[in-house]
């Protein structure tokens, strides 16, 4: 066999591994997400949501990897590929564009270190490079959905929802929910809510079902 042959296999080899080998199995279920999908979107919600920021839930703690795995799982072909595509971008795009360090510096992006995340992320924000801009606010986007989806964010910013019970009004006994055909409408005029005066809500006020109690 050529020596040609030889660094082809290996460089096959060392490709295969750095693609797929020693990644850990996800704190929860994954839908569609891979191992390495879920490690690069638990390093990016960290290095993008850090412990101790200004918003004390971190982007592991807010689970953003399980909500993007859900995104993922709803999403159409072409999207599903590209945010893929996005996820396999970041987590080996070092060996273009590596962290500070060195040759660590090379290392796929969720097996670097806090700092050095920080600085890889930084690197595509602030990159001279349009094309790496625009890879960098697509993958903000995406976590930042995840992030503000979860409850004890929307805690920590005042933002969770009040428990509020739904009346019964004129308009419910016309449109039907949604998704739903107008047959599906069997409300009448007796059951419309009464109208009464409540008092306007306040910051100590319920919060809805699923926003009530903090994470543990």
């Amino acid at each position: 066999m050529s020596l040609g042959w030889l660094l082809a296999i290996a460089l096959l080899g060392g490709a295969g591994l750095r693609c797929c080998a020693g990644y850990p199995r996800p704190g929860a279920s994954a839908r569609v997400l891979s191992r390495a999908e879920w490690a690069t979107l638990d390093a990016v919600a960290e290095a993008l949501f850090p412990p101790g920021g200004a918003v004390p839930v971190s982007g592991g703690e807010a689970g953003v990897a399980a909500y993007v795995d859900r995104l993922v799982d709803a999403a159409q072909a072409r999207q599903r590929w590209l945010m893929r595509a996005l996820f396999f971008l970041i987590e080996h795009g070092t060996l273009l564009f590596p962290a500070p360090g060195g040759v660590s510096g090379l290392r796929r992006f969720s097996s670097l270190d806090a700092a050095q995340r920080v600085a890889v992320i930084e690197g595509w924000r602030r990159s001279g490079l349009f094309l790496r801009r625009l890879v960098f606010t697509s993958l903000r986007a995406i976590c930042t959905l995840g992030y503000f989806s979860d409850p004890d964010v929307l805690r920590a910013l005042r933002l969770a929802p009040y428990a509020i019970e739904t009346p019964i009004v004129e308009a419910d006994l016309w449109y039907p929910r949604v998704g739903e055909s107008r047959e599906s409408v069997a409300l009448t005029r007796a059951d419309l809510s009464p109208p009464d005066a409540k008092p306007p809500l306040r910051p100590d006020d319920p919060r809805a079902p699923g926003h009530a109690e903090e994470r543990t």
